[in-house]
This record gives C-alpha cells, sequence and structure tokens, in this order.
C-alpha cells in the first residue's frame, strides 16, 4: 500500500541519502517504518544509554541524532510528528517494562525534539539553511526541558533526578542551550550535505 505523501524537497537534495531517496510524491512502507524506528531509537538510547557527563542538557544529542537519520532517510513532511509519536510510545512501553528513570528534562526533549524538527524544516525550507534550521531545533527542544526542568525544580518535585535548584541553575542555563545547538551541528554534519546533491561534482 501506497499513499501520497510530499517530500520536503531541500531535505532530500542534501540527506547523504539523497541516491535511495527520490522525488516520487509516493510513501512507501520502508520510510514509514524507518521514521518508527528512528524514534523507537531515539527512545531507547534516551532510556538506556548513559554518559554519565553531569553536564545538564546532554541527553539532546541521544534523541537528536536518531531523528536527523530519520529525517535524512524519510524526509517528507511531517516526519518529525511521526518520530515524535514514536518516541512517546516506545518510552511509555520502556517505563512499563521497568526500564524507566527518565529525568523531566531528558523526557521533554525527546518528545519535543521531532515537532520541533518539523517546524524548524518548514521555516528554513531545506537549502544551505538546513544546517541552522537543524541547530534551532536542538536549540528550542532544550530550551524548552530547560524551562520544565526548572520549573519543576522550583516548585519543589524533582528530588530523586539531579542538582537542587540553587547549584543546577548557574551551569544549566549555560549547558542547555549549547547542547541543544551542538546536537542539531552535530546531526546535521553527520547525515546532511551541506550542498545539494547535484552540486558536489
Amino acid at each position: 500500500m501506497r499513499m501520497a505523501w510530499p517530500q520536503y524537497d531541500g531535505v532530500r537534495q542534501r540527506s547523504r541519502f539523497s541516491s535511495i531517496t527520490n522525488t516520487r510524491e509516493q510513501l512507501l512502507p520502508l520510510e514509514l517504518v524507518i521514521l518508527l524506528m528512528a524514534g523507537f531509537l531515539a527512545a531507547a538510547a534516551t532510556t538506556l544509554i548513559e554518559f554519565s557527563l553531569r553536564i545538564p542538557g546532554h541527553s539532546i544529542i541521544r534523541a537528536m541524532f536518531p531523528m536527523a537519520f530519520g529525517l535524512a532517510a524519510a524526509p517528507r513532511r511531517g516526519a518529525g510528528c511521526v518520530m515524535g509519536g514514536s518516541t512517546v510510545v516506545s518510552a511509555t512501553l520502556f517505563q512499563f517494562g521497568g526500564f524507566g528513570g527518565l529525568g523531566y528534562g531528558a523526557m521533554t526533549s525527546l518528545y519535543a525534539t521531532g515537532p520541533f524538527l518539523d517546524i524548524a524544516i518548514r521555516w528554513m525550507k531545506g537549502g544551505r539553511r538546513l544546517y541552522f534550521g537543524l541547530a534551532m531545533a536542538g536549540l528550542a527542544s532544550n530550551i524548552t526541558a530547560f524551562l520544565v526542568r526548572g520549573g519543576i525544580k522550583y516548585a519543589g518535585a524533582d528530588h530523586s533526578h539531579g542538582m537542587l535548584l540553587a547549584f543546577w541553575k548557574p551551569r544549566a542555563v549555560f549547558t542547555y542551550p549549547v547542547c541543544g545547538l551542538v546536537a542539531g551541528l552535530f546531526s546535521a554534519w553527520v547525515w546532511f550535505r551541506f550542498r545539494d546533491s547535484d552540486e558536489s561534482g
């Protein structure tokens, strides 16, 4: 079964998978599987992998990297929301399976990254602004996570995760935005060309 689903042309042209993505206005079932798996991998990485960096906001890379791959491999409009929905379902299953323990900030950035990718790509419309778009998606996602995590700490409801507000805020106000920008730029560098595929020769 195939259904119409427009591509982000600018994203497709700069994807490192552009040789296997094409301009057909048909969604192959494989593309939907790729997007769902990218969301699952983002949830699995965020839930199960711990770098122990003790840098507030660093978990965004575990969400952004697999989702940027999904966008590069299946550059369809709304792909970010599909991956975002997959992260919610997958993270919930991990919680029920006893693999929970996500902090509020990590959970927020995990859930927000997909939709912010869609918003950023629509505004940037591909091209050389694609790198900037992914950086802005990472920044917006992590700022949202910072506000949620900070609000919960301010309310005194975050005793089980991390530092107290007085020690956390001076670092987090800097590291959350920086980690978001770095995650977006690094993911763009790995999965996307800076130039169109037809300009690379």
